[in-house]
């Protein structure tokens, strides 16, 4: 006999002050928040999880998102402060905070079929008969009628017991999801970041490029002054210049693109002004986990795949719930009448009737209805199952790819800070070697190119490597505010 078949059992036996203090107390896979005495109709059946009062706290945090986010943007942005100011302001993740609440309310219907049902009715009514074609004088009676019923499933062979397990597991899939959520709009917010950050540092390197034409420029015209130098060299390096200078015009552009995505997924106003703070210090170091142990994270912590797994669990419990549709239900009641039934005119004399006993249901053909519906919850089940296995193979795919990118990307870094440093020392030579006379023009606008190619390498390696390892932790469900 399964646990829930015992519990059902255990229930139909108590009484109803312990049957309801049980089941307040206990029984839920999902931990129940502290009653509140001072509301205790709000949640009487406990089917709120903690979440709700704590808040949601991502991985590698130790207190939730501190909403609402005030912040001056007449000072630079952090990183952090972005993160903070998406989750608070995400209409998404709203949406999904809404959803737990929803289906809290889902498994508080499930646990409330554990609790007998109780009404009353009481009705005013007036009766008049009247004899046609008789001479005996027509009544009127005014009278009240009252009716009161109690109702109590005992027994149904695990139907409420699925049931409940059922929202138990939809409940733990809509928490699955809002953290789902969370961790799709901070790899957003992060990436926007990172490509603003990378967009920054490309026109400042484009801006240098600008000055080194700037100063190419003027000492071509120093030494053509002196007689050193052509017109041609002139020419040239103004050439240069101009070209520096739209390319340095473009990069500004890309820029403010970059910060205007950053601002629409920050959710703040769209004309909102902001600074981004100085470049980050990355960590050029990969973590010494091996691709194995990434994997068994993800398949442990990815809320995505927690979320497929909790409603493949649902949809098992469905066809169990479905199935019991068709079985005996053993159910008591009690019923008192007082001066008539319900839809009874008025009595011209008071009554009172009692009655209370058992009733036992027991469905016996319903033309085949049931045996399509356990077929089509059996085939939900399986679509559960395989959207578990996709989710799954999905996520171990983007593991792999993106742990390939990061050690990749890692060496890259390291060979583009290589190409800079050299790029820079030539262009430094070069141009002591112009204003010496030592070189020509070609040399060192070539040089100059060079470095400006090595610089375009640099921020592109330190994107990629960012981007890398921002999708490595997203992709195994592990990203954080301090991530």
């Amino acid at each position: 006999m399964s646990a829930n078949q015992e519990k059902v059992i255990m229930l139909a036996k108590a009484p109803i002050l312990w049957v309801m203090a049980t089941l307040a107390l206990s029984g839920s896979v999902l931990p129940a928040k502290a009653f509140d005495l001072a509301a205790p109709l709000t949640d009487p059946l406990q089917t709120l999880p903690k979440v709700i009062d704590s808040g949601a706290i991502l991985p590698g945090d130790k207190v939730p998102t501190p909403c609402p986010i005030q912040k001056n943007f007449a000072s630079p942005l952090a990183l952090s402060e972005a993160v903070d100011l998406a989750l608070c302001n995400n209409p998404q993740v709203k949406s999904y905070w809404a959803a737990i609440k929803v289906q809290a309310g889902f498994l508080g219907e499930a646990r409330a079929t554990y609790f007998p049902t109780l009404s009353l009715t009481k009705s005013r009514i007036r009766t008049n008969t009247s004899y046609p074609n008789s001479e005996i004088q027509s009544t009127s009676i005014h009278g009240h009628t009252s009716y009161a019923a109690l109702t109590w499933r005992l027994f149904d062979f695990g139907g409420r017991g699925a049931n409940h397990e059922m929202a138990n597991h939809l409940l733990l899939a809509a928490i699955a999801d809002h953290d789902a959520a969370l961790q799709k709009i901070l790899t957003a917010v992060i990436q926007a970041y990172f490509d603003a950050q990378s967009a920054k540092a490309l026109w400042q390197a484009k801006e240098q490029n600008e000055a080194i034409s700037k100063s190419i420029l003027e000492t071509a015209l120093r030494r053509e002054a002196r007689g050193a130098a052509s017109r041609g060299d002139v020419l040239q390096a103004t050439t240069g210049l101009a070209k520096a200078t739209l390319e340095k015009n473009r990069a500004a552009g890309n820029y403010q693109k970059a910060l205007s995505l950053l601002v629409y997924l920050l959710g703040i106003q769209p004309q909102s002004q902001i600074v981004l703070a100085d470049d980050l210090k990355d960590t050029e170091k990969l973590d010494t986990k091996e691709l194995e142990a990434w994997l068994a994270i993800a398949e442990k912590s990815h809320p995505a795949i927690q979320a497929a797994r909790a409603r493949w669990e649902a949809a098992k419990q469905k066809v169990t719930a479905v199935r019991s549709e068709g079985l005996p239900t053993f159910d008591f009641f009690v019923n008192r009448y007082q001066n008539g039934y319900p839809g009874q005119g008025a009595m011209p004399v008071q009554t009172k009737v009692n009655t209370s006993g058992f009733t036992l249901s027991i469905p016996l053909f319903d033309g085949f209805s049931r045996t399509y519906k356990v077929r089509g919850a059996e085939a939900q089940a399986e679509q559960r199952a395989a959207e578990l296995n996709d989710i799954e193979h999905n996520v171990s795919m983007e593991i792999v790819k993106a742990h390939a990118d990061a050690v990749s990307s890692l060496q890259n870094l390291k060979a583009s800070e290589s190409l800079l440093n050299a790029a820079q020392e030539s262009l430094a030579s070069s141009k002591r070697k112009y204003e010496k006379g030592a070189a020509d023009i070609l040399e060192i606008l070539n040089t100059q190119t060079a470095l400006s190619d090595a610089m375009q390498e640099r921020i592109r390696s330190l994107s990629e490597w960012r981007s890398a390892r921002l999708r490595l932790f997203a992709n195994t469900g592990i990203m954080g505010r301090t991530t």
